[in-house]
C-alpha cells in the first residue's frame, strides 16, 4: 500500500471528479469520463476537521496500477447537509403518494429545510393511477409556494419526462414518507435496479431499502440515493419571526399587516389572515405554518437551556 506523501502536488497535475460513495475510510471518485478512482483521505482533512461526504467535487491524485490514488482537494460547496452527509444537492424532489397519507407537515419542513440550505424544491405526486385527485390537491395546498408539482406514476412510466426535465443541470435527491416509490422511481428515471420495498398492509409504510448514501450518474442526471432526509428537523438556531420567509405565498404581503414586524399568527390586521379570509391562500398552508412557528419560538426559548 502506497504511504502518504505531504509534499505538495501542482493543481495542473490533479484529476477532477465528484465522490459517489464512501465505506471504510475509502472514497470513490468518478471522473467526467464516467472513469472510477478508489482513494484514501488525505491527514491534512483531519487536522483541518474537514470530512469528505458523498456529492463533493474533488481534485485528486489516482493511483498507479491497482494502488489507491490521494483525495487532494475538496472544491467549495454549494450546499452541505449532516443528516444524511452529503454535499451540493441542489434540487429535492419530495415525493407523496395516495398512500401512505401525505404528511403534509413533514412536507412543510422539508421545504423549510431545503430552502435554508439554498436547495429549490419540487413535489412529485407519485402513484397517479391510484388517485388522479391528489396532485390537484397538492397543487391548491402550495399554491404561490414557488413549488412545482408534477403528477407521475413510476410504475406506468408516466410524467417521467416532466421529472427529467426538471431534475436537468441539478444534483438531486428524492425524499419522502417510506413507501411512496422513491426507490422505484430513481429506477424509471436512470434505468437502474436498486432495491424496492413493498408497503407493509398493516401499517401503510414502505420498508426503508436504502441504508447509505451513493451519487448514481445516469444519462447526464445526478442523484444522491440516500436515507435520512425524512429525518430532518428545524434550524434550532432559527428566530421564529424568520420562518415566514421560507413561505414565497407570505412574500407579497410584507409590510401590508398593522404591526412589524408580524408573525402571522392571528394579530390584529394580519394581511395573512385576511388573506385566508378571502380564500388567496390555503387555510390548512396556514394552519400547519403556525404549528411549526410555535415548534421554533419553543426552541429558539430553549436554547440556553
Amino acid at each position: 500500500m502506497r504511504k502518504e506523501t505531504e509534499q505538495t502536488v501542482e493543481p495542473q497535475s490533479l484529476c477532477q471528479g465528484v465522490l459517489v460513495r464512501g465505506f471504510g475510510g475509502f472514497y470513490v471518485a468518478s471522473d467526467e469520463s464516467g472513469a472510477e478512482f478508489t482513494l484514501r483521505c488525505k491527514k491534512k482533512f483531519r487536522r483541518m476537521k474537514m470530512s469528505p461526504l458523498v456529492g463533493d467535487e474533488v481534485l485528486f491524485q489516482p493511483g498507479e496500477g491497482e494502488e489507491h490514488g490521494w483525495l487532494e482537494e475538496i472544491l467549495p460547496r454549494k450546499t452541505e447537509c449532516l443528516r444524511p452527509p452529503v454535499a451540493n444537492v441542489t434540487l429535492l424532489l419530495i415525493v407523496v403518494a395516495p398512500a401512505p397519507a401525505p404528511d403534509l407537515l413533514l412536507v412543510d419542513r422539508m421545504m423549510i429545510r431545503a430552502r435554508q440550505q439554498g436547495m429549490k424544491v419540487c413535489l412529485v405526486v407519485n402513484k397517479c393511477d391510484l388517485d388522479a385527485s391528489l396532485a390537484q390537491q397538492m397543487r391548491l395546498q402550495y399554491a404561490g409556494a414557488d413549488c412545482p408539482v408534477l403528477e407521475v406514476s413510476a410504475h406506468e412510466h408516466k410524467g417521467l419526462e416532466d421529472v427529467r426535465s426538471m431534475m436537468a443541470g441539478e444534483t438531486c435527491c428524492f425524499t419522502g414518507q417510506s413507501g411512496v416509490g422513491k426507490s422505484t422511481m430513481i429506477n424509471a428515471l436512470l434505468g437502474l435496479e436498486l432495491e424496492t420495498g413493498e408497503i407493509s398492509q398493516k401499517i401503510l409504510r414502505g420498508k426503508n431499502t436504502t441504508r447509505h448514501a451513493e451519487l448514481l450518474l445516469s444519462g447526464g442526471l445526478r442523484v444522491l440515493d440516500t436515507a435520512g432526509f425524512s429525518l430532518l428537523e428545524l434550524d434550532g438556531k432559527m428566530e421564529p419571526v424568520l420562518l415566514k420567509e421560507f413561505y414565497p405565498e407570505f412574500t407579497p404581503l410584507e409590510g401590508q399587516c398593522r404591526f412589524t414586524p408580524c408573525y402571522h399568527d392571528k394579530e390584529p390586521g394580519c394581511a395573512v389572515t385576511a388573506c385566508v379570509e378571502k380564500g388567496e391562500i390555503n387555510q390548512e398552508r396556514v394552519e400547519r405554518y403556525r404549528l411549526l412557528l410555535a415548534d421554533v419560538r419553543q426552541t429558539w426559548r430553549e436554547r440556553y437551556d
